[in-house]
């Protein structure tokens, strides 16, 4: 038996919300309908934020995501939309939402969509050295 999808996207504390911390989610199941001629759309979404006060529960995610399967949506629009639904659910300090949409058309469409908490400014990055245990130094 499915579960229904839905379009609630419910929440659950930042366990630590002291700190900056980057989630990164792949969902590679997203479709939806092309608007123009019903046909199906296929993509991976790609998901990446940092939390402020909370942050996505994943079943309420996948039933949302679940709720565009029906849907004639444009590329850019359902984007732009489902960024625009995470960020008012959970409020991050910054969200990037990646959209790798499958061909169409003889046309691969990727849409990168992303919100800045106004103010926020993210810690500079550090690169640390990756050894791969079988390079390993010693001995």
């Amino acid at each position: 038996m499915s579960s229904p999808s839905a379009r609630t996207l419910e929440t659950f504390p930042n366990p630590a919300p002291q700190r900056d911390f980057h989630i990164h989610m792949e969902i590679p199941e997203f479709t939806c309908l092309c608007p123009k001629t019903g046909q199906p759309d296929f993509a991976t979404l790609t998901l990446d934020y940092i939390p402020e006060k909370a942050c996505v529960e994943l079943k309420s995610l996948k039933l949302y995501i679940w709720s565009f399967r029906d849907q004639g949506c444009f590329h850019e629009a359902v984007s732009n939309r489902i960024l625009d639904d995470l960020v008012k659910a959970t409020r991050p300090r910054f969200m990037r939402l990646t959209a790798r949409f499958n061909v169409r058309g003889g046309i691969f469409t990727d849409v990168v969509v992303e919100h800045r908490k106004k103010g926020w400014k993210p810690a500079p990055k550090i690169a640390l050295v990756d050894v791969h245990p079988t390079t390993s130094r010693r001995g």
